[in-house]
């Protein structure tokens, strides 16, 4: 397999050039948080197994390959390894004790049984970092259990909370993966920081359950010392009226949020045009608003319906009141703030949303996702022998 082009040249410079990372993963959770590692500059040894991280075949969408690979493996070397293998456990360990962080979300305990666990590992080399993804933690009743992100939706009570009255519904997106690993990120990023106050390594720990339930901690907090969970209102706000989506005359559905009560006062004087409104206890203050919110509502509702989308939009403006429309997947495509980043799939240019953090080293462009095992070769070479002298290029990591 030809190897991935070289990195451009706009990407020197950054902040992470020189780290190593080897990351033992699949699905979503880990590759997430080493991909944007590598968008820092970080030198990423994905290991996959000999038949490749499963998420490869979640889809074809992206020319053929899978668009959750496409998205979170950018800018990685991969090799596969049987690690029932004597042979390739000992090159992962081997890698290991070149590298600054290691990275993996294999089902619990398992690392341990191979010997590389993370306190073991730290103990063998001091200045490395390691980060288990599990799905529940190191401890407790669940401990071990299966972990995927709808699972952990509706575990975690998130499901309870969103969507509309009726039949439960999946948010939309891996959130609790994708929180995940951005917690993974900063963590490994805050003990990459303490290493260069200490010398030492450190153990970041991170789970679907505990990053989906630091989510819901308003909806925990409401129910625990409030007495009263927040309801599924749809694409309304369980505390806040009125806020949530209306329909115009042509049929446009615009969300609309009131977050204070001076645009509360330039909304109904603007929008709504009906003055008396400043004066009716019903909605004087945001807590009447919301125990008269079917009353609220409707007579938003009322105006809304009675104007067309341009009439609406001219007098959301004028009052400052804050909007968005209910755009589609291919509204998005379209938008005009969409900012996307180049990137090279199997030969053909695809564009990519771009990471949501402007940066000085962006190189306006992203690395290929490589093929299965494309660096399979270089690698073994490079780590193939327990005395190999370090490359130059990699900081020392033990």
């Amino acid at each position: 397999m030809p190897r991935p082009a070289p990195r451009p040249a706009a990407t020197r410079g950054r902040p992470l050039d020189g780290l190593l990372v080897v990351a033992l993963e699949q699905a979503v959770a880990a590759p997430y948080c080493s991909s944007r590692l590598a968008d820092a500059g970080a030198r990423v040894i994905k290991v996959e197994r000999r038949e490749g991280d499963f998420a490869r075949g979640y889809d074809r969408a992206v020319h053929g390959e899978s668009s959750y690979w496409v998205w979170i493996n950018r800018g990685k070397e991969s090799v596969a390894l049987d690690l029932k293998s004597d042979g390739d456990l000992a090159l992962l360990q081997r890698m290991i004790a070149k590298a600054d962080v290691f990275i993996q979300n294999l089902a619990p305990g398992a690392t341990d049984r191979m010997g590389i666990g993370s306190a073991m590992l730290r103990e063998r080399h001091p200045r490395l970092v390691t980060c288990d993804i599990s799905g529940y933690g190191d401890d407790g009743r669940l401990f071990g259990l299966k972990a995927y992100d709808l699972l952990v939706q509706a575990e975690s009570g998130l499901v309870s909370v969103s969507g509309a009255p009726g039949e439960w519904g999946r948010i939309g997106v891996s959130l609790c993966d994708i929180t995940a690993g951005m917690n993974a990120l900063i963590g490994i990023q805050q003990a990459l920081m303490q290493r260069e106050r200490t010398g030492r390594g450190s153990a970041v720990k991170v789970s679907l359950f505990g990053s989906a339930a630091e989510l819901m901690s308003v909806p925990y907090l409401q129910a625990r010392y409030g007495g009263k969970a927040p309801e599924r209102v749809g694409l309304a706000h369980p505390s806040i009226a009125p806020y949530g989506a209306f329909t115009c005359a042509d049929g446009r559905d615009v969300v609309i949020s009131i977050q204070n009560e001076r645009e509360w006062a330039d909304f109904v004087r603007i929008v709504l045009r009906r003055t008396e409104l400043l004066d009716d206890p019903r909605c004087a203050g945001n807590a009447a608003r919301v125990a008269h919110r079917a009353f609220v509502d409707g007579l938003v509702a009322e105006v809304f319906g009675a104007l067309t989308g341009a009439e609406l939009v001219d007098r959301l403006t004028e009052a400052q009141t804050a909007f968005g429309n209910v755009n589609s997947v291919y509204d998005l495509i379209e938008h005009p703030q969409l900012r996307t980043r180049r990137m090279t799939v199997r030969g053909r240019g695809v564009e990519v949303p771009a990471s949501p953090w402007g940066v000085e080293w962006d190189a306006g462009e992203f690395a290929e996702a490589p093929a299965l095992d494309a660096d399979g070769v270089a690698i073994r070479e490079e780590f193939g022998a327990a005395e190999a002298p370090r490359k130059a290029a990699i900081s020392g990591g033990t």
